[in-house]
């Protein structure tokens, strides 16, 4: 499972991965500003790796190292899941009242030999795929919301496992997971248009991807399917032809997503 590399996996078993994530509802009924509501309650904040609140890498620890246990937590004994592409990406996340993350992602830049992570598991391209300038290229990575603000038991999330079993929460926290999403990516989207990059890879299962496309969230796939915390196949997003599509299709949630972020530093 993974719309890691990045979109991770957001499906459970038999159930449709957009569903779960709220967007068909968001793009099937969207208001003029989809996320008001939720921005009113919670804080944009992009930063270095240095200067993002150590309870972000927390929530990392918590949800890639006990809940899905993809990682180790021998491997992070401090309690805070960090790595070596930290350094180089981007780093984005949603704040609540009390400074606690929502929800977080990161982009991750090209290293020093222009590769991104999911080449080191996604060796294999299809015939004729062709990677994108790395300059103009992130990597969508490490996408998840706090178990707080997530719909139900079963969703699955960007990075999040299936089995998961937060504490009961009723109402307003439960039911802004799709907004939480939806304003991260809005954060990504802001940060590539800033900074000159027009291509997104992820590494996601085959049912996600094919639910993004009806949404007008068009990844194309660039190779066969591989483990990289599960089992997912790299795919990539032309951001331009993804602005042409949502525009015609969703004007409402383009205007919104489009409109600029009051993130602070």
């Amino acid at each position: 499972m993974s719309l890691e590399a990045s979109i991770a996996a957001l499906g459970v078993a038999g159930s449709d991965p957009a569903t779960l994530l709220g967007l068909d509802r968001v793009v099937g009924h969207a208001p003029a500003a989809p996320g008001d509501a939720i921005e009113a309650r919670l804080r944009a904040r992009r930063a270095t790796e240095s200067k993002m609140p150590t309870s972000v890498f927390a929530l990392r620890f918590q949800i890639y190292c006990i809940e899905c246990k993809f990682l180790s937590p021998d491997e992070h004994p401090s309690g805070l899941e960090r790595d070596e592409h930290d350094a180089v990406s981007a780093h984005f996340c949603e704040l609540d009242a009390s400074q606690d993350p929502a929800g977080y992602v990161r982009l991750v830049l090209p290293d020093a030999s222009d590769r991104f992570p999911f080449q080191q598991h996604c060796d294999q391209l299809d015939q004729g795929a062709r990677l994108p300038d790395a300059s103009e290229s992130a990597e969508i990575s490490r996408l998840i919301v706090h178990s707080s603000y997530r719909r139900r038991r079963t969703d699955r999330v960007p990075g999040l496992c299936a089995d998961t079993d937060p504490a009961p929460l009723t109402g307003e926290r439960r039911s802004n997971s799709p907004q939480i999403l939806l304003s991260l990516y809005r954060q990504m989207y802001g940060f590539s248009v800033a900074h000159g990059i027009r291509y997104w890879y992820a590494a996601m299962e085959r049912p996600l991807a094919r639910s993004l496309k009806q949404l007008k969230f068009n990844f194309q796939r660039l190779g066969p399917e591989t483990d990289y915390f599960g089992p997912v196949a790299p795919y990539v997003a032309d951001l331009r032809e993804l602005e042409k599509q949502l525009a015609a299709a969703h004007p409402a949630l383009f205007a919104w997503l489009t409109r600029p972020v009051a993130a602070y530093q």
